[in-house]
């Protein structure tokens, strides 16, 4: 599966690129929100993994810009932040997947949880892709 990882943190980027390539999957990267909005468009990727506090466009804008276009309204979108979990539900409401913590990022423990995160998100968007095209 092909995941974009919109980060401005290079060190984040680079552990959860390389968590995510050894699982299998092909990986784009973005630092800012506009590279990683037109990455999404012109790669259409089965998932965004999108941190809300970046430079350009912001996470927000990013996630809002993408459920408008039709070409990129169903890629499933995992908001990756600091912010604190009482911003979850409002995420979750404007059409995230999935809210994950960069707290739970031991990244001197491994990406297990991450790695959990992202593979649930795919298995969801994947059933439900051939759910739709069966009926």
């Amino acid at each position: 599966m092909k995941v974009l990882i919109v980060d401005d943190s290079r060190l984040l980027r680079i552990a959860n690129e390389r968590a995510l390539v050894k699982a299998g999957h092909e990986v784009i990267t973005a630092s800012d929100g506009e590279e990683g909005w037109r990455l999404a468009v012109e790669n259409t990727p089965d998932l965004v993994v999108l941190d809300m506090m970046i430079p350009k466009l912001p996470g927000p804008e990013v996630l809002r810009a993408l459920r408008k276009n039709p070409a990129t309204a169903s890629i499933p979108v995992m908001v990756l932040t600091s912010l604190p979990q009482c911003n979850a539900e409002k995420l979750l409401g404007e059409g995230a997947a999935a809210y994950f913590e960069k707290s739970l990022l031991a990244l001197d423990k491994g990406s297990r949880p991450f790695l959990d995160a992202v593979e649930g998100i795919l298995s969801r968007s994947a059933r439900a892709k051939a759910a739709a095209a069966s009926s």
